[in-house]
């Protein structure tokens, strides 16, 4: 092969490689900068945060979906136990909050407003006068069938807070899911016992599948799956 020919070939496969290179330096300071953006709230599960896109954005409204014991709850409560460690959270409890169940999470009690409500438009209220004190940075709310205006009264607010006003229950309404910036879906996916048989088994974690259905950050379609150990 002439001495030019082979130069030329020596180039062309450090350009190649040089361009390689380059772009998977770009992909790594992108994901980064994803995981530090101070204008979002990380889940604390690495797999959900890249469905979401990074987090969930400050100053939205967001669903997490699905029935009783679908893990919801559990994701949430990791949301507001790495709140509390530096802020304040709130939670709208409609009789379904157990307070020591958040308290094994790792959420710190003593930073968590808990505001009992009755009815749905308790709940409201109660998210609009925690929006605007502007003190919190994550809401936990139920699922509530209310007219579209106090969502969108409600989206106003947590979009002026910079908070998240987060929703639970087992499927958004109409009015919730159009104002709402994310929307996840949860179910187990597997359970985990201990090795002993009979009725002293005991819990030992369980797996959740997260589906993300809305989300105006990224393309929705996105799925996790996230292990989350007994408390």
């Amino acid at each position: 092969m002439p001495a030019a020919v082979a130069l030329n070939s020596h180039r062309a496969a450090f350009a190649e490689l040089k361009a390689g290179l380059e772009a998977r330096h770009r992909a790594t300071l992108a994901a980064r900068f994803a995981q530090a953006d101070p204008t979002l709230f990380h889940t604390g599960f690495k797999a959900l945060d890249s469905a979401l896109g990074g987090g969930l954005a400050r100053g939205t409204i967001a669903v997490f979906e699905g029935e009783g014991s679908s893990g919801r709850t559990a994701v949430a409560a990791r949301l507001l136990a790495a709140q509390t460690q530096s802020g304040l959270a709130a939670a709208i409890d409609d009789g379904g909050l157990y307070p020591p169940g958040l308290a094994a999470a790792g959420v710190r009690l003593e930073r968590l407003l808990v505001m009992p409500v009755s009815d749905p438009l308790g709940a409201v209220r109660a998210a609009d006068i925690l929006m605007r004190s502007h003190a919190f940075g994550i809401t936990l709310m139920p699922v509530v069938a209310v007219k579209a205006a106090l969502w969108a009264r409600l989206a106003s607010l947590t979009h002026h807070a910079g908070a998240l006003l987060l929703a639970l229950g087992d499927q958004a309404t109409n009015e919730l899911g159009y104002f709402s910036s994310a929307r996840v879906r949860f179910q187990i996916a597997n359970v985990h016992w201990t090795d002993r048989f009979g009725p002293f088994a005991q819990l030992a974690g369980y797996e959740i599948h997260a589906e993300v259905i809305k989300n105006k950050r990224a393309a929705p379609g996105t799925g996790a799956d996230i292990a989350v150990g007994a408390a």
